[in-house]
């Protein structure tokens, strides 16, 4: 075997023993500094993992894409009141069948 062959006979147990190792020092890492965000090692894999299917990709940008869209505070929720300093929440009860509902 000469060193062409080499390398790439060792190039995937390679690649996942560095992806692994990664995965492990940011596990480490994470834990003493309670850092948020997505690992490198996640990165990894998911792009991998995109090359290969394309619904991973798909995915992905979706992902990407809810993340950076504004999220309303009444967005599909009902009316309330929220009073953080008293703890105090207002619920205001859904109209029966019957009863008309008020525009207040």
């Amino acid at each position: 075997m000469d060193a062409v062959e080499t390398v790439l006979a060792w190039s995937i147990p390679g690649g996942t023993l560095s992806v692994v190792g990664v995965a492990v020092y940011e596990l480490l890492r994470q834990r003493r500094r309670k850092r948020k965000g997505t690992p490198l090692a996640t990165t990894t894999v998911n792009e991998i993992t995109a090359m290969f299917y394309g619904s991973k990709r798909m995915e992905l940008e979706h992902r990407d894409s809810v993340a950076v869209m504004r999220e309303e505070e009444a967005q599909g929720a009902p009316p309330r009141r929220v009073d953080l300093d008293r703890g105090v929440v207002v619920l205001r009860p859904d109209p029966g069948p019957g009863t008309p509902a008020s525009g207040g």
